[in-house]
């Protein structure tokens, strides 16, 4: 019985990245956040034991403390009974006495998110991922459910059904600790899921486990010359992984080395996981034949994959959670909290991922003033201007409403721009995005002219996660050449009025200007860092990147004066700070500096110019001439002395 006139349920995804809280007060989520997009850190961690920004920002934004709460309970990613997962000693709770603390093992807390918010009665469910809970942590009917046991096994796949406020575990395939993926230090790594084989391929492209968007987007560039027996095998339902590709990757050439083998490569392990999730769904369907079905996990985020299974697994209705990755177990965790206090499942339906906080006008006007490079624009009509600036092939940061929990922007963090510019791709992932030429932007489109635009084959045409890839029909493509990927077709996200209110308004505003109901559309960040959270976040991007102009909810913002400091041939802030010195010793810049700038120009470049992680950089007029000087983002981030600064004159 709740201690207050509304049940408050707080549900943490202890996670060792996308960490992130979730707070619900009845049936209804209030706020959720990862961690990184307020620490700044990508892929911050969350640790039960340990203090979070993201459980003070939701207990904040809901003007309640941890002794309101009346359940905790903590989804965690590998080993619960450890003492950094221990939440009872953690200093934000350390007054709780009678506040339930509960456990919750990974694909459980998958399996419960997207279930819960499905707005389904029951449901087939499906979790993917690298790796999950330990055999140890499972609950008993888990552990009855692992048809193939391995000693000190780690889950990797798992199906079940809900139904009601139950999960029941229908089978479960598990690998061996350490084995989902390898460490090998020549060659392509060893693997034992199928979030650990795509894992294995973008490390061996890429350097790096964690960029499987980039190979999903390369993937389309290649032959699928690799037979999917050479990824995985089957036996009666049951997956191995022999890793026979490993034979043809001896070793260690990184992107953009070996482009057509890698690209193969890509469109290969793509085939091979589509042919395995396919496999998956056709089980479950078996084991358990549901109009509807569920699915979670990392590998969830796989959008073509996706595209796959609505139209060929034989479910009517396929729910797949935004937040389909770690961070979305928050969710699981909460509702299993609430389910346990009230025993009543209200299928209330998650209709789009817009979980975090709101900020005020006051809030964006503290940040602009704090901002001293950048300006607000007056406008009587925000939309209408935004369109025009839009239609005139300027770059917009998209500030508005409550952030996405997910890692998909979907019109509150998200770099608009408009589709039918040739060069978007090229400036976007050059001077904005400052990635690899070959990745694709998404378009944004009203529900109601969807079949005008995309080839769906009767499927349906609600895409409003953007976790669907779909055709282009031949005779629009050249239409909005910004949107189309090379092989013809579109990550594409559904608006509708209701669901997405302003950006409906702006894409709909745009149609009736330009004839085309589709804009641009991707994440409110640059490679390797969060998406923006913050108003001063949005401006820190406008500042350090070629965005032209920031819409902050109903506000116009521009640079105030034009950056120096946009081009990438050598690293920031060693390039800045050669631009700098070479402007101020009155000499014509040169060597990706902007050149043709004198002595005489420099009042142009005085202000603040500030990246959230790298520094900043300031440019004043002293007595004794004009001074620049960085401070590293480390400094920035822990308050250290001017003696950290670094200065050139």
């Amino acid at each position: 019985m709740s201690r207050n006139n509304d049940l408050w349920v707080l549900g943490i995804s202890a996670s060792p990245h996308n960490g992130a809280v979730c707070l619900l007060r009845n049936d209804e989520i209030v706020v959720a956040v990862q961690e990184e997009r307020l620490t700044r850190i990508k892929r911050a961690p969350v640790y039960g034991a340990l203090p979070s920004m993201a459980i003070d920002y939701c207990l904040k934004y809901a003007g309640i403390r941890a002794a309101n709460l009346d359940i905790v309970v903590s989804c965690v990613t590998n080993r619960a009974k450890t003492p950094e997962q221990d939440v009872s000693v953690n200093p934000i709770f350390r007054n709780l006495q009678d506040t339930p603390i509960l456990y919750l093992p990974h694909h459980y807390g998958h399996a419960l998110s997207v279930f819960a918010t499905s707005g389904f009665g029951e449901s087939a469910i499906l979790i993917v991922d690298g790796q999950g809970s330990p055999f140890e942590d499972l609950t008993q009917a888990e552990k009855a459910a692992c048809k193939w046991p391995v000693d000190a096994g780690w889950e990797t796949t798992s199906l079940y059904r809900g139904e009601g406020t139950s999960i029941i575990p229908l089978e479960k395939q598990l690998v061996n600790e350490f084995g989902w993926l390898g460490n090998e230090k020549d060659g392509m790594r060893s693997y034992g899921s199928l979030g650990g084989m795509y894992a294995a391929v973008a490390h061996q492209i890429f350097g790096n486990i964690h960029e499987a968007g980039k190979v999903m987007g390369l993937a389309p560039y290649g032959r699928a010359k690799i037979p999917a027996r050479e990824f995985f095998e089957t036996e009666a339902g049951r997956f191995t992984f022999e890793g026979e590709v490993r034979r043809r990757f001896r070793h260690n050439g990184r992107w953009p080395e070996y482009q057509e083998e890698y690209s193969n490569l890509s469109a290969s392990v793509q085939v091979a996981l589509e042919e395995a999730v396919l496999q998956l769904t056709q089980r479950l369907y078996d084991m358990y034949p549901s109009d509807n079905l569920c699915y979670a996990g990392g590998v969830a985020l796989n959008s073509v994959a996706n595209e796959r299974i609505i139209r060929e697994s034989g479910f009517k209705n396929v729910c797949i959670l935004p937040a389909a990755e770690d961070s979305g177990t928050s969710i699981g965790a909460a509702y299993y909290g609430l389910w346990r206090l009230t025993g009543k499942n209200t299928r209330r339906r998650l209709i789009h991922d817009a979980l975090g906080r709101t900020y005020s006008g006051s809030e964006i006007l503290a940040a602009v003033e704090e901002t001293p490079a950048s300006e607000l624009v007056h406008s009587e009509n925000c939309i209408a201007e935004t369109v025009q600036r839009l239609s005139e092939g300027k770059i917009i940061g998209w500030f508005e409403g409550r952030s996405e929990l997910g890692p998909r922007s979907l019109g509150q963090r998200s770099i608009l721009c408009d589709a039918r510019r040739p060069d978007a791709k090229d400036v976007l992932n050059r001077q904005v995005k400052h990635r690899e030429s070959f990745r694709p932007f998404a378009p944004v489109v009203l529900l109601e002219r969807v079949k005008e635009w995309f080839d769906l084959e009767g499927a349906s045409p609600e895409s409003p996660f953007m976790l669907r890839v779909c055709k282009f029909r031949d005779e629009r493509k050249a239409e909005v050449p910004g949107v189309v990927h090379v092989d013809g077709t579109g990550r594409l996200q559904t608006v509708t009025p209701d669901a997405n209110g302003t950006l409906y308004r702006l894409t709909s505003a745009f149609k009736e200007k330009t004839g085309v109901p589709i804009i641009l559309n991707t994440s409110f960040n640059v490679a390797g860092e969060p998406i923006v959270e913050t108003p001063q976040d949005a401006l820190n991007a406008l500042l350090s990147t070629g965005i032209d102009f920031c819409v902050l909810e109903n506000q116009l913002v521009q640079k105030r004066k034009e950056i120096l400091f946009e081009r990438n041939e050598i690293p920031w802030p060693q390039r800045l700070m050669k631009q700098i010195a070479t402007v101020l010793s009155g000499t014509r810049a040169t060597d990706g500096g902007a050149a043709g700038t004198t002595a005489c120009e420099v009042d142009a470049y005085l202000g603040s110019f500030e990246h959230s992680l790298r520094g900043k950089i300031v440019i004043e007029r002293k007595a004794t001439g004009m001074q620049a000087s960085f401070i590293h983002g480390r400094a920035l981030r822990s308050n250290l002395s001017s003696s950290d600064r670094k200065s050139v004159v």
